[in-house]
């Protein structure tokens, strides 16, 4: 990341190659287990446990370059969190849904569950990496051991998995990494956590440090806002205008979030974030 966001090496940490998805080594479980509606975001009508109609014979999508201009934007900002091959190659075993159909119904169910453990790993490997929280190392040490070791169980542990008390657990860890991270930002960082601002005009807005945490910023004019050490976590960006703002040291932010906003060549954003490619357009 930035210089604020300098990780330190832990051997604990879960690599962050295993926090993104890797298709190569997936079953395309996003493509069959998840349902979508026609919609702006989506061509077509389908239901869990179909298999999209772009999806090949090798679990690749046939229409992955292209899948904004053939009416599938949801998937584009959409991350599996390496949930999908986790759940391919460790929980079942590289054994695929085709290969073993009696296997199919399990593997969607587990597949949701795995996802949202991996979002929670990618958020405690987010906070363990961040200097401003070594008082916390220790904690976040214990969190990333409780996490990754509820992935690491059965087919049918995971099923029965309810996931609402870890996250009941961990939200209190990540909302003080998350102060002490922003306490950096200087004075007193504003919180609009959770508030509605879908079309707000915030253009050039002072967010430095600030809690936004669940905000509605659907459509809101961002545009060269100072969003550095801005806790995104949760944040809905859709179709936010984020051109020329800076999102260095932003905290929790996702690579997904960014693919559902709008920006351009001027947007600052932290290391190791791609630039989405429709924002050249």
């Amino acid at each position: 990341m930035s210089e604020t966001r300098q990780a330190e090496p832990h051997r604990d940490e879960p690599h962050h190659d295993q926090l993104r998805g890797d298709c190569a080594n997936c079953f395309g479980l996003c493509c069959v287990a998840l349902p979508f509606a026609k919609s702006s975001d989506f061509a077509v009508n389908k239901s869990s446990g179909d298999p999209c109609r772009n999806l090949q014979d090798d679990f690749r999508c046939g229409i992955h370059t292209r899948l904004r201009d053939s009416g599938f934007r949801g998937c584009t900002v959409y991350d599996c969190f390496g949930a999908g091959q986790k759940v391919s190659q460790v929980t079942f075993g590289g054994v695929s849904w085709r290969e073993a159909p009696d296997s199919a119904r399990q593997m969607y169910e587990v597949f949701p569950v795995m996802r949202q453990l991996h979002e929670l790993l990618r958020y405690l490997t987010e906070a363990r990496a961040l200097a401003a929280t070594r008082s916390l190392h220790r904690d976040l040490d214990r969190a990333l051991a409780r996490v990754t070791e509820l992935t690491d169980g059965s087919a049918a542990e995971l099923e029965r998995l309810d996931v609402g008390p870890v996250r009941a657990e961990i939200n209190p860890l990540l909302l003080k990494s998350s102060a002490l991270v922003r306490a950096a930002a200087g004075g007193k960082p504003k919180s609009r956590r959770g508030a509605d601002l879908i079309g707000a005009r915030l253009r050039g807005a002072k967010l430095r440090g600030a809690d936004l945490r669940g905000a509605l910023l659907i459509a809101a004019d961002l545009s060269g806002a100072d969003l550095s050490l801005a806790d995104l976590i949760g944040a809905d960006l859709r179709d936010a205008d984020l051109s020329g703002a800076d999102l260095t040291g932003a905290l929790f932010l996702t690579q997904p979030q960014l693919n559902s906003a709008r920006g351009d060549a001027a947007t600052r954003l932290p290391e190791g974030f791609e630039r989405p490619a429709h924002w050249t357009r």
